[in-house]
């Protein structure tokens, strides 16, 4: 007999599910992909992620389907035997999950209900209100920091940081305890002065739940897919940093924050 599944009939924008992964959390993971994301950060990897609608290549690869809570449920308990055995479980990641905070809350729930570990990667650019019901069922939160400074973000992500900073101190109220991980992907001439590193470190310092802040080098895995889309890609002169340039970074944060990575 099946498990019942709670809004089992809720349609989502799912970009992708990938099963067996050992990057987006404790243990082995499923990683549901969301599509639709209301930042548009210059640097972004999964530019394919960005439209809530679905897109297809010149080439034929089409990205996005609709599917039901019930359809990606499914699709998570096919490993549910290495979730227990090696303390994984359920990731909720995109685009962006407060996008559609019906359907990730609906996933969540039904993930807490069979006792699966549950882990969200946000950007936290959301009202409160769609955040604050989820907060229960969520084990571990990467959230992104991509800077501090609101004109800035503005600039490069298309959005003020403003709600997301509001946000990210929000969780201080929470009575539950929450893994916080803020993750600020560190790009060269955009954020990874002196200065906006140390607004970050302070800020983070103050966050009630933060396990470890992490300095996520810049890269360009993404431009193959931004050329099959036919988009510009605006940060190709960029070089990632260097080993010691992230090294440097890191201490500057540890001013204020002793768990970085």
């Amino acid at each position: 007999m099946e498990q019942q599944i709670y809004d089992k009939d809720r349609e989502g924008m799912v970009l992708r599910i990938e099963r067996s992964s050992i990057h987006d959390g404790s243990g082995f993971r499923t990683v549901v992909f969301l599509k639709g994301c209301p930042l548009r950060c210059q640097w972004c990897s999964t530019p394919e992620s960005q439209s809530f609608m679905p897109e297809t290549t010149a080439g034929g690869v089409t990205y996005g389907t609709r599917m039901t809570v019930g359809q990606v449920m499914r699709e998570i308990r096919k490993d549910s035997l290495f979730y227990f055995i090696s303390s994984g479980g359920l990731t909720l990641s995109g685009g962006e999950i407060l996008a559609q905070p019906e359907f990730s809350l609906a996933l969540l729930k039904n993930a807490k209900l069979e006792c699966f570990h549950t882990a969200v990667e946000t950007s936290f650019f959301a009202p409160w209100q769609k955040i604050q019901p989820m907060l229960p069922y969520i084990d571990t939160a990467y959230v992104d920091l991509k800077m501090f400074d609101p004109q800035r973000h503005k600039k490069y992500c298309g959005v003020s940081n403003e709600q997301i900073l509001k946000n990210l101190e929000l969780t201080n109220l929470s009575e539950r305890k929450l893994h916080l991980i803020v993750r600020t992907p560190l790009i060269p001439g955009v954020n990874d002065s002196e200065e906006e590193l140390s607004h970050i470190g302070r800020f983070c310092a103050g966050l009630r739940h933060l396990d470890h802040v992490e300095l996520l080098p810049y890269h360009k895995l993404g431009t193959a897919t931004y050329e099959k889309l036919k988009r510009p890609y605006l940060l190709g002169h960029v070089d990632t940093p260097s080993p010691a340039h992230m090294e440097t970074c890191r201490e500057i944060v540890k001013q204020y924050v002793h768990n970085v990575r």
